[in-house]
């Protein structure tokens, strides 16, 4: 395996009886960056994840965590790797300190080693002042944030992060961002799965679109927002149903899609200044009121949308 690859996966496939959660998936993570893993719930991010933590056997294909085989070698994989779930994995009658002490001593580490580690993961995670605290009383984003804690205690090379923000505050979602950085300032690879389109954009260098079980697109953020550089989003909101103008839309002269979902319609354009009077007009003619606009710069959602559709949200 080449060595600048902390994690390279090679046409992963996962079956459920006669339905496929990942199919034929590709991709590589260079050491020493954050990888993110984007798409909707229910992509098969996290079916991805079990298997690269080898928690899921795959059906066919393999992958490779510094170097080890996920499916010879799963004792090197699990070595390398600390992961960070997306369900809480804690003993909430414990405490902070407790469940480090416990996790610390699953990995092997003892005495004053682990005490030392233990004291770094609570200064690394922001919680040193509250350690002694029992687990139950620590807010959603405390606990996520000691579960990270607890996926570092074995010093691992790679870490594996499934939907760590979902259902936080934001100021902890904040917090939980700014570990993620500073871990990877101090040249730790981390993989990030989520639906979040603003995170995978603040952290990552490389980013994987998955939709339906497979990567849809890949590339760096710029690499992939040039897929639709070409075109305006617009958004727009009418005060009736968005059939009455859905194929007058799509027909009309610079549009390239047309989708609805929840009220909201996107267009993708070539230029929104020469289409906004045309949706207009056409809306009128149907007896529809357009009620807002808002034009929208390229991003990861106007790539999502454009590749299949639907808004990344859906």
């Amino acid at each position: 395996m080449d060595n600048q690859f902390a994690i390279k996966v090679e046409g992963l496939h996962k079956d459920f009886g006669e339905v496929y959660a990942v199919k034929d998936v590709d991709f590589l993570v260079q050491k020493g960056e954050i990888f993110s893993l984007l798409g909707p719930n229910g992509a098969g991010k996290s079916t991805t994840i079990s298997m690269l933590s080898c928690l899921l056997e795959p059906t066919k294909g393999d992958a490779f965590v510094m170097g080890h085989s996920i499916i010879s070698d799963q004792m090197g994989v699990k070595a390398s790797i600390g992961v960070v779930p997306q369900d809480i994995a804690l003993y909430e009658d414990l405490s902070a300190r407790e469940n480090l002490n416990f996790w610390g001593k699953m990995y092997g580490i003892r005495g004053a080693d682990l005490k030392k580690r233990v004291d770094e993961i609570l200064e690394i995670v922001g919680l040193t002042d509250r350690q002694k605290d029992r687990v139950e009383k620590y807010s959603g984003g405390m606990k996520r944030r000691l579960n990270i804690g607890v996926a570092l205690m074995h010093k691992p090379s790679v870490v594996i992060m499934d939907e760590p923000t979902v259902g936080i505050d934001p100021q902890s979602r904040r917090n939980i961002l700014d570990s993620v950085l500073e871990l990877n300032q101090q040249g730790m690879t981390v993989l990030y799965t989520t639906h979040y389109m603003e995170e995978a954009q603040e952290l990552s260098k490389h980013i994987a679109i998955m939709d339906h079980g497979e990567i849809i697109a890949y590339g760096t953020h710029d690499e992939l927002v040039n897929i639709v550089g070409e075109y305006d989003r617009i958004d727009l909101q009418l005060n009736t149903s968005a059939a009455m103008v859905m194929d007058a839309w799509k027909a009309a002269s610079g549009v390239h899609q047309v989708s609805a979902e929840d009220g909201l319609i996107h267009v993708l354009a070539e230029d929104s200044n020469a289409v906004l009077p045309l949706l207009f007009e056409a809306a009128g003619e149907a007896g529809a009121r357009i009620t807002s606009v808002e034009i929208q710069e390229p991003n990861l959602e106007a790539v999502f949308l454009h590749l299949t559709g639907r808004a990344l949200r859906d």
